[in-house]
């Protein structure tokens, strides 16, 4: 069974730190390229991050430059997102998911080219 699960959310205050990972099971994340979205309550499903198979490109929203850090480690499986300086409106569940077939430079925040999506864990930012 094919699967993407994140961990690593949690409650932190403003100015605070997480690094959340993203474990796939059942199948090898070296052919996916990998993106991290966030849907806050209320608001629609946005795209936070993404890394290619290769790890040679990544994206940010404008909204976490310069805060949050996308990486991947192929041996482990696993890609992570490092998110410092939190800001209250940080505060959402977040998603990875698996874009295939693309080639090892390219990735983006299409939500709707994603192929596989994980459940999610919450980030709460608050004092």
């Amino acid at each position: 069974q094919l699967q993407l699960v994140e961990s690593g959310g949690g409650l932190v205050q403003p100015g605070g730190s997480l690094r959340l990972s993203c474990a796939a099971s059942g199948f090898t994340l070296d052919y996916y390229a990998i993106g991290w979205f966030r849907q806050a309550p209320g608001k629609e499903r946005e795209g936070v991050s993404c890394i290619s198979r290769s790890a040679r490109s990544t994206n940010y929203a404008d909204s976490v430059k310069g805060r949050f850090t996308i990486s991947r480690d192929n041996a482990e499986n696993t890609v992570y997102l490092q998110m410092n300086s939190l800001k209250p409106e940080d505060t959402a569940v977040y998603y990875c998911a698996g874009d295939a077939g693309r080639p090892q430079w390219y990735c983006d925040l299409d939500k709707s080219a994603m192929d596989y999506w994980g459940k999610g864990t919450l980030v709460t930012v608050s004092s």
